[in-house]
């Protein structure tokens, strides 16, 4: 049955692709805990992903959070390209009869092309000193083309689209671990214990090869991180 939900929406991929255009990325992610990835994308030139790119790490969080629970779908939050573009992310829950989240149905937006229409068309009806000096005038909203629609819920979540699992697994780890004020080799347990909180929140542990990956950075045994983890959750 999942396999028949998760086929339908494949075609749904397709649609929405063509129909949107070349702008929106429409991604398809399989949750199954053995095959965590991208099982179908239009347009991915978008984020640079194909089919086999793992889950994002704002994906982790949503299940980590389990923001399933509360909501069906969670809409314009900010992604960051590979080539830095800023694009308007959202994400649909698809869940099994029990309410089990078993993939993910994302589309990405891509202003980009549509922001330097805009500056071109601006440049073309006024003179460039009037364009400088209304630029420099208005300090109170940043220049067009960095300018991001409103963000809806939730505002806090921003996406990164990396290509492969360790590259995945390493941007949550430094993301979790950038603020440290001493080296990883130096931490107490607590301040360990702290860290494989916050990467649990992030929700690192969902993938395969998660615990080998941290106790490796902590040179310590992966018993001693499922004791950890055993810890937190008490």
């Amino acid at each position: 049955m999942k396999s028949e939900i998760l086929q339908q929406y494949s075609i749904i991929v397709e649609f929405l692709g063509k129909t949107l255009g070349p702008d929106y990325e429409v991604v398809l992610q399989d949750l199954d805990p053995d095959n965590q990835a991208i099982i179908a994308i239009a347009n991915g030139h978008i984020s640079g992903r194909t089919v086999g790119s793992p889950l994002t790490d704002a994906a982790l969080q949503m299940l980590s959070s389990k923001s399933y629970k509360k909501d069906n779908f969670l809409c314009n939050y900010t992604g960051i390209a590979e080539n830095g573009h800023l694009l308007r992310s959202s994400t649909m829950f698809i869940k099994d009869s029990d309410g089990t989240p078993i993939g993910l149905l994302c589309i990405n937006f891509d202003d980009s092309r549509f922001q330097e229409l805009q500056n071109n068309l601006l440049s073309a009806i006024h003179p460039a000193a009037f364009l400088q000096n209304s630029t420099e005038s208005d300090t109170s909203a940043p220049p067009v083309s960095k300018a991001l629609p409103v963000s809806a819920s939730p505002p806090t979540i921003t996406e990164n689209f990396p290509m492969d699992i360790p590259s995945l697994m390493q941007k949550i780890f430094d993301d979790a671990t950038v603020s440290l004020p001493t080296s990883i080799d130096r931490l107490n347990q607590y301040e360990r214990k702290d860290i494989i909180e916050k990467l649990n929140e992030q929700g690192l542990f969902q993938l395969k090869g998660a615990i080998s990956f941290v106790a490796k950075k902590f040179s310590c045994s992966t018993a001693t991180i499922y004791r950890y983890l055993s810890e937190i959750g008490d």
